[in-house]
C-alpha cells in the first residue's frame, strides 16, 4: 500500500469514520467500556471536522487523528494534543498511523502551537512506539488510572516542544 493522503476531513466523512471507530475499538487504547453504538454521531458540536486529519486510500477512509485543546483555558491555548488516532486493519503496519502523527505535529506547527501532547495507555506499546519515535517523550505517568479490559492500566502522558 503506497503512503496515503493526509487530508482535512469533510462532514460527508462521518459514516466512514463512524465505521472506523467501531471496527477498531479495543480496550487496548480506548477508556470507553464499550465500543461507539452504530448510531452515535462521530462529530459533536465541539469536535467537528475541523478537529480531524484523514487518511485515504484509493478513495476509502483508513485513519484519522483528531486534534484539539487539553483544555478550554486561555492560559494553555498555546498546546495542541492529539485526542485520538485510529487506522484500519489492512492499514496499519503500512506507514498510515506514522503519516497521520506527523501530519498532526505540523497541523500543530501550523495553527502556532508551542508543544503537542497527548495521552496514551500503558499497555499500548505499539501506540507508544510510534509516538516516541516521532519525537514524544514520557512527561508522566498516572498509574492505574483507568479499569479497562478487566485491569487497572496506566495513562501515560506524553509530549514534545514544537519550538
Amino acid at each position: 500500500m503506497p503512503q496515503p493522503l493526509i487530508r482535512p476531513a469533510r462532514t460527508d466523512d462521518e459514516p466512514a469514520l463512524a465505521r472506523l471507530d467501531r471496527d477498531t475499538w479495543s480496550p487496548l487504547h480506548e477508556v470507553r467500556p464499550e465500543p461507539p453504538a452504530p448510531d452515535e454521531p462521530f462529530f459533536h458540536p465541539t469536535c467537528g471536522p475541523d478537529a480531524h486529519l484523514v487518511a485515504e486510500h484509493d478513495g476509502r477512509v483508513v485513519g484519522y487523528v483528531r486534534l484539539g485543546h487539553p483544555t478550554p483555558m486561555p492560559t494553555n491555548a498555546h498546546v495542541r494534543q492529539i485526542r485520538g488516532l485510529a487506522v484500519a486493519e489492512e492499514a496499519r503496519g503500512k506507514g498510515t498511523g506514522r503519516a497521520l502523527v506527523r501530519a498532526a505535529v505540523e497541523e500543530a506547527r501550523r495553527c502556532g502551537a508551542r508543544r503537542i501532547t497527548l495521552r496514551v495507555l500503558g499497555p499500548n506499546t505499539a501506540a507508544r512506539t510510534l509516538y516516541e519515535s516521532e519525537g514524544f517523550v514520557v512527561e508522566g505517568v498516572l498509574p492505574g488510572e483507568f479499569h479497562v479490559g478487566g485491569r487497572y492500566v496506566d495513562d501515560v502522558l506524553m509530549g514534545q516542544n514544537l519550538v
